[in-house]
């Protein structure tokens, strides 16, 4: 991930590192809600009832204070995986290993797309540790967590997850591909990340006060 992969790169770390906090507070809410708008998807796609994550939106505030993103989480996974004992957490029980190779995947996808656009991966708009080197990508990627979860739940359906093996690791491998809807089209999931990107660096230059996040397919 060259740092000089933009000819226009010194300009836009300056408007992504001076955005105002009202701006990256509205760009966390945007993400917020995209995010719970995605899982809600996922879940009807699933044929699960949807209700009560679409009714979590409207609460959704600048910068996310409640944290109704967690809320939403707590949810969505009791939805999303009905039926087998699951608790999410990096270190919890299978599937949460075929999960935490997936997001692995994705987070890659994203910062390839962010750097591509001129924009400064360790430069979050909520994220932050000291310890981290991708905050920004971890934030832009929350929205798309639920394509992977569904590629994940395809495996768990299948009753052949428990070890990480290479079969499923060619699975997840594939969710750079996985079809997305971005504007009314169909879109590879690594073509949508750099859409997004590119209408995050908008926002941060003022251009605009909306970020693009794709959508699943339904």
């Amino acid at each position: 991930m060259p740092l000089d992969a933009n000819t226009l790169q010194q300009e836009r770390y300056a408007a992504q590192v001076n955005a105002p906090l009202p701006v990256k507070k509205k760009l966390w809410q945007q993400t917020v809600r995209a995010k719970i708008k995605n899982q809600a998807d996922i879940v009807r796609k699933n044929g699960h009832e949807q209700v009560t994550l679409t009714a979590l939106l409207s609460k959704v505030r600048s910068g996310d204070p409640s944290n109704i993103e967690a809320q939403a989480a707590k949810r969505y996974w009791k939805i999303l995986f009905a039926g087998i004992e699951f608790k999410r957490g990096r270190y919890e029980n299978p599937p949460n290993n075929l999960l935490n190779y997936g997001y692995a995947i994705l987070r890659a996808v994203i910062a390839r797309s962010l750097i591509g656009a001129g924009l400064l991966p360790l430069a979050g708009i909520q994220h932050k540790n000291r310890y981290n080197a991708y905050p920004l990508a971890d934030d832009i990627m929350e929205p798309f967590r639920p394509f992977v979860d569904d590629i994940v739940l395809n495996i768990v359906k299948k009753k052949k997850y428990g070890e990480l093996t290479k079969e499923i690791k060619a699975d997840l491998l594939k969710i750079s591909y996985y079809t997305v809807m971005l504007n009314g089209e169909q879109s590879p999931l690594a073509v949508s990340a750099s859409h997004t990107a590119v209408s995050l660096l908008n926002c941060l230059e003022g251009k605009t006060d909306k970020i693009i996040y794709p959508i699943p397919c339904i």
